[in-house]
């Protein structure tokens, strides 16, 4: 039975779905490791100066947004996925720059910053997913789509204006992101086993 997903009709030629079943996970994965990472670090020092949670979460939106550009470059999505993904990882690529330019300057500009960073990143999930049926794990990166989100729009809305309480409240933020992304990423692997790995 011909493999309903397969582009090219050649034998052991996989179209783009099953290429992106295969990497897709490990583009997840390296966001939620990251976000967990950044999350415990803020957590266990919450009264670190301005300035080094600036770095931290300056190098958090580089990070992430370098892989959205990837992403937009490396998926199957129509055009207009590709440009927002490719604007939404420009954003925090920018914001990340940001951070270390505004760190020692304001606790509302750095929440802003950051708020921002996850709402553009939580719009381009949701986007995806809303546009892709097929997509691997799509109920738990809808998930990971709408915490995005709702960070963002927290921080935004509900600025901290103390170190310690930006640090716990987006240290908490990045765990719950982290973990969701990372069951996320398990869940797409699995999925691309059920593809040929040969092409």
């Amino acid at each position: 039975m011909a493999d309903p997903y397969r582009t090219d009709d050649r034998p052991g030629v996989a179209g783009p779905f099953q290429q992106l079943a295969r990497l897709a996970w490990q583009v997840v994965l390296t966001g939620g490791l990251v976000s967990l990472a950044l999350g415990v670090v803020v957590l266990v020092w919450p009264k670190q100066t301005l300035w080094v949670v600036g770095v931290l979460f300056g190098l958090y939106l580089l990070v992430i947004g370098v892989v959205q550009l990837v992403a937009a470059f490396g998926t199957h999505a129509s055009t207009a996925l590709r440009v927002l993904a490719f604007v939404s990882g420009a954003i925090c690529v920018l914001l990340g720059l940001l951070c270390f330019r505004s760190a020692a300057q304001s606790i509302l500009l750095l929440a802003l910053w950051i708020g921002i960073g996850w709402l553009f990143r939580g719009i381009t999930q949701l986007a995806a997913v809303a546009s892709d049926p097929l997509m691997p794990a799509r109920g738990w990166q809808g998930f990971i789509g709408t915490l995005n989100l709702l960070a963002g729009i927290v921080l935004m809305v509900w600025p901290a204006h103390s170190i310690t309480a930006l640090a716990i409240l987006a240290g908490c933020g990045l765990l719950v992101i982290g973990v969701a992304e990372i069951v996320a990423a398990l869940r797409i692997r699995s999925g691309a086993k059920l593809f040929p790995h040969e092409l």
